[in-house]
């Protein structure tokens, strides 16, 4: 036959019992808690450690930008010394250009009459604008009885160069000059030097090339027996 407890065992024991799930109790939270801190801490660690990355990059990206603006500075500092240069260079063959021009202007006159055109005189800058838009610009001008001769002065002669003599003066003279709708045109070009056979390309298109020489200060390239082309018809 069981044996029955009494009040006092009873409470005694259920003392006891709940001081054991207390302390197991307690001991779960412990480790709970001391494993939750030290995912705190890892977090921490990794917070303070994202941190010093960012600032890190942060760093970066300041010494990066830092770098874009010193080399834009410097840039800029260059596209203002080209500029500058570009506008010397182009003052330069201005000058130039204006040298040639009036060693090649006196000179044309009995260099043109040897090849049978007598030239009665020339104009040199002769420009043409509308609306105060300038439309030709002509260096020397030379006419005569039956025939006008338009010379283009470059300081280097490109290819370039004698295609916009013929395509912006030479074909389209008559349109701004109809009282020579009777006359022949004749294309020149002279030169102190010349680029990729620019002085052969304009003979072959039908120009006198006019040059320096050594042996006479400006002479005609083209051959004794050259016929140039007529541009009144084009």
């Amino acid at each position: 036959m069981e044996k029955k407890m009494t009040l006092e065992q009873v409470l005694q024991s259920f003392i006891v019992e709940t001081k054991e799930r207390f302390f197991e109790t307690e001991r779960l939270l412990n480790e709970k808690f001391q494993e939750t801190d030290k995912i705190f801490q890892e977090t921490e660690r990794e917070i303070l450690e994202n941190s010093k990355q960012i600032k890190e990059l942060t760093a970066k990206f300041q010494e990066t930008d830092r770098k874009f603006q010193d080399t834009d500075r410097k840039f800029q500092e260059t596209d203002k010394q080209i500029k500058n240069l570009m506008k010397k260079s182009s003052e330069f063959d201005s000058n130039w250009g204006k040298l040639i021009q009036a060693l090649v202007e006196p000179a044309v006159l009995d260099l043109f009459k040897q090849r049978g055109i007598n030239v009665l005189g020339t104009t040199n800058g002769y420009i043409i604008e509308k609306d105060g838009k300038k439309l030709m610009e002509i260096d020397i001008l030379m006419k005569n009885g039956d025939c006008i001769v338009l010379i283009e002065v470059k300081t280097t002669l490109r290819i370039e160069n004698v295609d916009e003599h013929i395509e912006k003066r030479l074909m389209r003279f008559k349109e701004f000059f109809p009282e020579y709708k009777d006359k022949k045109i004749y294309g020149a070009v002279a030169y102190l030097k010349c680029f990729e056979g620019a002085d052969n390309y304009a003979i072959k298109k039908g120009l006198f090339a006019l040059t320096f020489s050594g042996k006479h200060l400006i002479c005609i390239k083209n051959d004794k027996d050259y016929k140039p082309k007529d541009f009144s018809n084009m």
